[in-house]
């Protein structure tokens, strides 16, 4: 027997939501331990969001495939023919056996090309500054630059909650389901708000920099475009996104099929529990850029550097800190 057949069968629990939570938390921690080790050696943070990104993009796919892995392993152990890989596109307009469901296309495609951009971007970024300033003292010690790892190992098993939750539930439930819900329709313009609002963002943030690079600008600190209707435009954006995430995933686990799939169904805390799942996806992201690695060292880095600058007084007074003003 393989590793991974060996793999599959330890982790082929009767619960469909525990056959795919658990081989991906495990996939996120692996990742970032394999990335932790080297980085902990060389006191480099250079792929430190890189291998964030990494991990999301792992864990959604293997969320969005291990169906078919678990189904395509027990046809080949019995002799019979593997089922088929299922169409992304097909899935997209129909349904049929060994499709998937549009919203489990749709909220990993969702996520897979949010992780790419905001991957791609960090990591130019890194690139070209060396350095990334969270990391100055971190780097240093390697218990607490361990630790920055496995929580982010964490962060992103909290975030994919709904996503892994929706990719658990057996197709023959989801066909239940209406084509299109009003939860369905609210994500999706939600996530695509807040996507267009962080990559509008860093865009304007990135420009300014080179501009201000080649010398072409003196400003201290960046005061126009959205980030003169929020000091942390980004952050919003990006607790916007998993928030429509969030939301088309709700309709899912709160409908009866997704209490059927997630084994709620007999529980009278069945629906306590999905919108729990789907929630805290939106609010640790939020708690995490509001209290914890955002906007509480972005403050402090400006405040030290332009504190006593009436200019830079009066934006704080002038621009709300995370909702943006109209």
């Amino acid at each position: 027997m393989s590793y991974f057949n060996y793999a599959l069968g330890l982790t082929n629990f009767r619960s469909p939501f525990l056959r795919t939570l658990v081989p991906c938390i495990s996939l996120a921690y692996g990742i970032q331990g394999a990335v932790a080790i080297p980085s902990i050696a060389a006191q480099s943070e250079r792929f430190y969001d890189l291998s964030g990104s990494l991990t999301y993009l792992s864990c959604t796919a293997l969320s969005l495939y291990l169906p078919t892995m678990r189904a395509r392993a027990a046809a080949a152990a019995a002799g019979n023919v593997k089922p088929p890989w299922p169409s992304l596109l097909a899935s997209l307009t129909g349904s049929g056996p060994g499709m998937l469901n549009w919203r489990q296309v749709v909220l990993s495609a969702a996520v897979t090309i949010w992780a790419a951009r905001l991957g791609t971007f960090l990591f130019q970024r890194i690139m070209k500054d060396g350095s990334d300033s969270r990391f100055e003292e971190i780097r240093k010690s390697p218990p607490r630059f361990a630790v920055a790892f496995f929580a982010q190992a964490t962060w992103v098993s909290l975030c994919l909650m709904p996503v892994l939750a929706v990719n658990s539930i057996p197709q023959n439930l989801l066909a239940t389901l209406p084509f299109l819900m009003t939860t369905d329709v609210l994500g999706i313009l939600l996530y695509t708000g807040g996507f267009a609002f962080e990559a509008t963002a860093d865009w304007q943030k990135d420009r300014w920099v080179q501009a201000k690079r080649e010398k072409k600008h003196e400003e201290a600190f960046l005061t126009h475009g959205l980030w003169s209707k929020s000091r942390h435009p980004n952050y919003f954006g990006e607790s916007t996104l998993w928030t429509g995430i969030a939301t088309l995933s709700a309709g899912v686990l709160l409908s009866s099929a997704g209490q059927l799939g997630m084994g709620l169904a007999s529980s009278p805390w069945g629906r306590v529990a999905a919108l729990g799942m789907a929630g805290v996806s939106p609010a640790f992201v939020t708690l995490l850029l509001l209290k914890v690695s955002g906007v509480p060292l972005s403050e402090k880095k400006y405040d030290q550097k332009y504190g006593d600058r009436d200019d830079y007084r009066r934006w704080k007074e002038e621009t709300p800190m995370f909702i943006p003003k109209l």
